[in-house]
């Protein structure tokens, strides 16, 4: 028996070129997608530091609706530039388009270095933090071998939490390989689960855990100030609070990010001009009206001041251990693995096919560019398991705080950079109605210009309030992602551009 001979060079690449993304997600799909990719393990910690922040209950829920509104107006408006632009990339094909090829990149740049495999790492350590409450031997300070230090203050590290967080992701990754429906099958029955999961707590903390006396406390300091100047004048003090109310956005923001991802994913979508619209403003409204229901929840059964000093950050664990002494930690672990696990895969499977579209442009490593038998983009699938598996290991050291994790600090770092992102986004479909006037668009932005003019201004004042007031963490984002410029020179050099 003669042997199977193998392709050449040139049949393998026209192999390639016929091979196209299988549009496999529909608008139930896509919709899950969105609303997976949001809730991770966000809502059940980022509240405590909020309240400290805001200092009442009242300032503590407007923040959230706050967070809602830009959420919802950014969804909104992605829509248009969605049903405008179907092709795959999201908002790196967005702002090429919009402004230039270089603005595309440095979001690319920024998405891969930091933005999604910072929060892959982030979302795969917390699933083994809360594993590790099942199991205690699963813990972020039991190394497998002693730290490997790099200089004073970064290490190698590898402790049982860790490798737990690499497991996820190489698991996840390997799914996702085997082509979309694999992606969409784990993704639509663990967000299915959540949701079923999220609804039932919240029942919970409105029925079983109503707990009158945290209620009239939380009601008799509705609108407590946070701990500011008060000697200060009535124009001092409304900065003040201005400033720390946009702050605190750090926190509901974030629990609120990666709702686009879907539309990296457009390629994949079947009529994404139709469908992607829809399904961000449907699993937008869903998520954050979900989040607002929670926080009235903990206010339910919890006062303001259990929240503020809730152990670790764990507000919905303090909860539920309130309602459910002997089990309800657990009872929580359970379910924010659920979570943490449904949010890494639609972070896996999205976050590829903005570097597939960039690989495309000659703008990423060629490799990026291709796609496997199963109609993925395998290749960027490794490439992002790999850097993200690389944020789990490499860690801070200092000798009074001893090992923390380098992607907690670099996340801390991008988020301003990642909503000055957005702004330019959202501007898109301004700037894109004059150089576009006559593009097709299915769907445009009800109640444009004002929509778009919301979030833009909303979200501009939360990022020079933290610039102003976290210098330390804001502007090294920046720094990020204008590193990110000699590293596009060198590309459009080497292409000949």
């Amino acid at each position: 028996m003669s042997p199977i001979a193998k392709p050449n060079r040139e049949e393998r690449e026209e192999i390639q070129a016929t091979r196209k993304p299988k549009r496999a997600l529909g608008l139930f799909d896509s919709t899950m997608v969105v609303i997976g990719v949001m809730i991770g393990s966000g809502i059940f910690i980022v509240p405590a530091d909020m309240a400290r922040i805001l200092g009442g209950p009242g300032w503590f829920l407007a923040a959230w609706v706050f967070a809602a509104v830009l959420t919802i107006t950014a969804a909104f408006s992605f829509g248009e530039l969605a049903s405008m632009m179907p092709g795959g990339g999201g908002m790196y094909l967005y702002l090429r388009e919009a402004y230039s090829p270089l603005w595309g990149f440095l979001y690319g740049w920024t998405l891969f270095t930091v933005i999604q495999t910072g929060t892959i790492a982030a979302v795969a350590v917390a699933f083994a933090r809360f594993l590790g409450v099942l199991a205690p031997a699963i813990s972020e300070s039991r190394y497998l071998f002693a730290p490997v230090h790099l200089s004073a203050h970064y290490a190698l590290t590898l402790s049982t939490a860790q490798l737990v967080a690499l497991l996820v992701i190489a698991l996840l990754t390997a799914t996702n390989s085997l082509g979309i429906e694999y992606g969409k099958i784990i993704q639509n029955s663990f967000t299915i689960a959540k949701l079923g999961a999220l609804g039932a707590l919240i029942v919970l903390g409105l029925t079983v855990g109503w707990n009158a006396p945290a209620v009239h406390a939380n009601l008799a300091a509705f609108w407590q100030r946070p701990a500011t100047d008060h000697s200060a004048t009535s124009l001092g003090a409304i900065l003040s609070l201005l400033m720390v109310f946009c702050v605190s956005q750090s926190g509901s923001l974030f629990a609120a990010d990666s709702w686009h991802d879907i539309t990296f994913a457009s390629e994949e979508v079947k009529e994404p001009k139709s469908t992607l619209p829809r399904a961000l403003a449907i699993g937008v409204v869903i998520v954050m009206l979900i989040y607002l229901a929670a926080n009235i929840a903990y206010l339910a059964v919890l006062d303001f001041s259990a929240i503020q000093h809730a152990p670790h950050d764990r507000v919905a664990t303090a909860m539920l251990q309130q309602i459910f002494p002997a089990w309800g930690g657990k009872g929580l672990a359970v379910l924010i693995m659920v979570s943490t696990f449904g949010c890494i895969n639609s972070l896996v499977l999205a976050g590829p096919r903005a570097y597939y579209a960039m690989a495309r442009d000659k703008l990423f490593v060629p490799a990026a560019g291709r796609l496997n038998r199963a109609r993925v983009p395998g290749w960027s699938l490794l490439m992002q398991a790999v850097w993200a598996a690389v944020l789990v290991l490499l860690t801070t050291y200092s000798p009074v705080k001893g090992y923390g994790n380098l992607y907690s600090d670099l996340l801390d770092y991008i988020i301003s950079a990642a909503l000055l992102f957005y702004i330019l986004t959202i501007a898109a479909v301004v700037v894109l109605r004059y150089k576009r006037p006559d593009a097709e668009r299915l769907y445009r932005t009800p109640g444009y210009p004002v929509v778009p003019a919301i979030y833009i201004l909303g979200a501009s004042v939360v990022v020079v309030c933290l610039f102003i007031d976290r210098p330390a963490t804001t502007w090294p984002g920046l720094a990020l992602v204008i590193a990110g410029l000699p590293v596009y020179w060198l590309i459009r050099r080497k292409a000949g551009n």
